[in-house]
């Protein structure tokens, strides 16, 4: 079901079809008539069924209709979507109402596509098309794949540098999906968050994100970039929101990078920026704005993506983080996980996971192998936590997890991950698994453009320094099979009935557009077993 069309054909089609195209609405006076007046922000499609598809873009209908500005017309923007890139066989079509309280975007939810398919589609106002986006939808429920291919990405920060790691998904062939785990844009003031220092592109607006005047104005920003449009135009998107979103470090009361006396109520905030995020991304969130949900793609494998922010306790660190009262899924979200892992029937269970969930000891041997000693001395059961923030810091609901998966006897589970800026190919284990038995395999991906180990220290890529905490890290925790520090880019993750293979690609360098990418590493899970294995490098 591998999509082979070249990314440079449909780009080639899509200026065909948008010099050919006419709205069939009359053009109206004072609105823009040029595609590219009206469709500044790309345009987007995400969430595949089998049946359907998620379409989105933003229009600008006159000038004064920046984001955010809450002024302009409310306006009727026609939609299609078609089996041939020229628009020959339109199979849906329709008209979409938007205006100022929306910041102008525009969702259209289509429904009665053909499972497996390429579609087309675009949007058109006053006599101007957007350019074109291509599609696909999911398999049928029992439908045998023999591959699937997913673009994995993480943590993209604008004023960190240009985002060529999207630009060389773009280019690729044979991406079926896009995966993203979250920090899609940064909350920080101009200034606060850099290239190790330096800021390659200011953000906008300047000061740190607080209204949803500022969160709308972000994600505008955002989807100017045109290696992003690019890829939102190629290939469907599945996202889930991580800390950036709203502030960093975020809990489900605060943030560390929230201030009530300054900044005002969370809560406000919080609901500010689900409003943006609602309006301008390719993603179906339930009535009541939970953004947790499964997508099955045929027998191959289910996709559970995870929101690990909005219900989760506040960080802590020694042994608070054994605490069995403390969680970082909410009781509802992990039921729902586990109860969809066990019973699954399709050959893998992947989770889309925005925080590491493999163990990360340091200082210490983890209580569990160290016996009653380790009680007596008050090493947590998980070790001493290097960062709260994830999974770590969360101990009993990981051990209530993987628990479950042994108690079902659940096999073919993967986690891919984000958040943590830097690459990594490790087996889940806990005391109930053992060092030898892990329980699920975990593959996690680098940031976009997201300052990493390196960056921090203000040395050169792949210096002694990186080095060594790479050597550390794999001394102190056996489980972690492959860890790189320094590089930023993303994941192509490989599904078939038989593994799950991730390939890592870094970038040459994250401030320059015209960035080079190279292959750095490849690991496979195989069905059966959570052991994970080093591959060589892709032969095509």
């Amino acid at each position: 079901m591998t999509v082979t069309t070249s990314r440079r054909t449909v780009l080639r089609l899509a200026g065909v079809a948008a010099g050919a195209g006419v709205v069939a609405a009359a053009v109206r006076p004072g609105l823009a008539a040029a595609a590219t007046d009206v469709f500044q922000h790309g345009l987007a499609s995400g969430d595949p069924l089998p049946g359907g598809i998620l379409l989105w873009t933003r229009v600008t209908p006159t000038p004064a209709c920046t984001p955010a500005s809450g002024a302009g017309p409310a306006v009727g923007v026609d939609w299609q979507v078609a089996t041939d890139a020229s628009f020959a066989t339109v199979v849906r079509s329709g008209v979409f109402a938007t205006g100022p309280e929306r910041d102008h975007t525009v969702k259209v939810d289509v429904t009665g596509l053909a499972p497996a398919t390429t579609y087309w589609y675009r949007f058109g106002l006053a006599g101007a098309w957007s350019p074109t986006g291509r599609t696909r939808t999911a398999p049928a429920e029992d439908a045998d794949l023999t591959r699937l291919r997913a673009g994995v990405v993480s943590c993209a920060n604008w004023e960190g540098g240009y985002f060529a790691a999207y630009r060389h998904l773009a280019e690729r062939a044979d991406l079926d999906v896009v995966v993203h785990l979250g920090d899609y844009y940064y909350e920080y003031a101009s200034g606060d968050f850099t290239a190790a220092g330096t800021v390659v592109r200011k953000a906008e607006p300047a000061n740190e994100t607080l209204s949803l005047a500022d969160y709308r104005t972000r994600h505008a920003q955002y989807k100017t970039d045109p290696d992003l449009q690019a890829l939102h135009a190629a290939v469907p998107w599945v996202i889930t929101w991580d800390d950036h979103e709203v502030a960093n470090d975020m809990w489900s009361g605060g943030a560390e990078n929230h201030d009530p006396a300054t900044e005002g109520s969370f809560a406000a905030r919080v609901a500010a920026s689900r409003q943006a995020y609602a309006e301008w991304m390719p993603v179906r969130l339930a009535a009541d704005g939970h953004i947790y949900r499964r997508l099955r793609y045929g027998k191959l494998f289910e996709l559970s993506m995870l929101d690990l922010r909005s219900y989760r306790s506040e960080q802590a660190d020694g042994d608070d983080v054994d605490d069995p009262d403390r969680t970082i899924t909410g009781a509802a979200q992990l039921n729902w996980l586990v109860d969809g892992l066990v019973n699954s029937t399709a050959a893998w269970k992947i989770v889309g996971n925005p925080v590491m969930i493999s163990r990360l000891d340091v200082g210490a041997i983890p209580a569990w192998l160290l016996g009653p000693l380790g009680k007596l001395i008050g090493v947590p059961e998980n070790g001493l936590v290097l960062n709260g923030d994830q999974w770590d810091g969360y101990n009993a609901d990981r051990v209530r997890l993987v628990d479950a998966l042994l108690s079902h006897r659940t096999k073919d589970v993967l986690f891919i991950t984000g958040d943590i800026h830097t690459s990594w190919a490790n087996e889940l284990t806990t005391s109930a698994t053992g060092l030898l038995d892990p329980a699920a395999a975990e593959f996690v991906v680098p940031s976009v453009t997201s300052d990493n180990i390196n960056d921090f220290l203000g040395t050169a890529p792949g210096g002694p320094l990186s080095r060594l905490a790479a050597s550390l890290i794999k001394v102190t925790n056996p489980h972690v099979k492959w860890f790189e520090g320094d590089g930023h880019g993303y994941g192509v993750l490989e599904v078939t009935p038989s593994r799950c293979r991730m390939d890592w690609y870094h970038l040459a360098d994250r401030t320059s557009r015209t960035s080079g990418v190279r292959w750095v590493q490849g690991y496979s899970v195989g069905r059966g077993s959570a052991k994970i294995r080093r591959e060589s490098p892709p032969s095509a």
